[in-house]
């Protein structure tokens, strides 16, 4: 089996000190997709490992933000940047081109700081609002869930520009990253939280994965490496906000 193509997508979507010898060539990096459901689940792992012994040392309110720190450390910040640009950009009321140059905009304007506060602000308060013996199974979620649908969503849509840093993300729709995404999310799912519970959280993050490619597509006519960022964001909520409604209502 060639690893290169996972070692690549490790050190592409983490700060991990990966040897660049260890993620082969070009081809390898095009191929790298296919392996972010597999970092995002390792992710998970990580973070859950470090919360049981945060929640051990610590109150609740307080290992909830360094565990939000190291989820962030982990990524080097590249989906939250991401997420910045993309909400300066939808949000500015321009047209399609216009929507494109300000992504390029290093610098992040008044929607953009509003988004990265209100997503860190619910992924803080839904952790608090997880029932505690459902927390450690939600956090190995988030980040799989996250990087599940960014290779489906970059196989699935167009690329919004000419040349870019995710343009190597896109291919003809890919059956395998669907049915790699799917099972690494779905198998994950049943074990850490039931079938029944898991089947609403992998249908409830495909359908907002889907609503969110089909706005991207609406604004800018497909993708973008921003956009990506943004999505990943946003869908790490759901697995947790998910728990949360079931929770409340009494469903679980």
């Amino acid at each position: 089996m060639n690893l290169k193509p996972f070692f690549s997508a490790l050190r592409f979507l983490t700060i991990f000190p990966i040897p660049e010898s260890w993620c082969g060539d070009v081809d390898d990096f095009h191929n790298s997709p296919d392996w972010y459901p597999l970092v995002g689940l390792l992710i998970g792992v990580l973070l859950a490992v470090l919360d049981l012994f945060l929640c051990w040392l610590l109150p609740v309110p307080v290992a909830s933000v360094l565990l939000l720190l190291a989820l962030i450390a982990i990524s080097g910040a590249l989906h939250l940047d991401g997420l910045a640009d993309s909400a300066d950009a939808f949000f500015s009321s321009r047209g399609r081109k216009r929507m494109l140059e300000i992504m390029k905009d290093s610098c992040a304007g008044p929607m953009g700081v509003t988004a990265i506060v209100l997503i860190l602000l619910g992924k803080f308060a839904l952790l608090l609002a997880l029932p505690p013996n459902w927390r450690w199974q939600v956090i190995i979620l988030m980040p799989l869930a996250g990087r599940c649908v960014l290779p489906v969503i970059s196989s699935w849509l167009p690329y919004a520009r000419t040349t870019g840093t995710a343009a190597f993300t896109n291919s003809q729709f890919s059956s395998k990253r669907l049915v790699v995404a799917l099972t690494l999310l779905l198998i994950p799912s049943f074990i850490l939280l039931g079938w029944l519970t898991g089947t609403f959280i992998v249908l409830t993050v495909g359908c907002s994965g889907w609503l969110l490619s089909i706005y991207s597509r609406h604004k800018i006519g497909g993708f973008t490496g921003d956009t990506l960022g943004a999505t990943c964001e946003l869908i790490e909520l759901v697995p947790a906000l998910g728990i949360v409604i079931l929770a409340h209502q009494g469903l679980i």
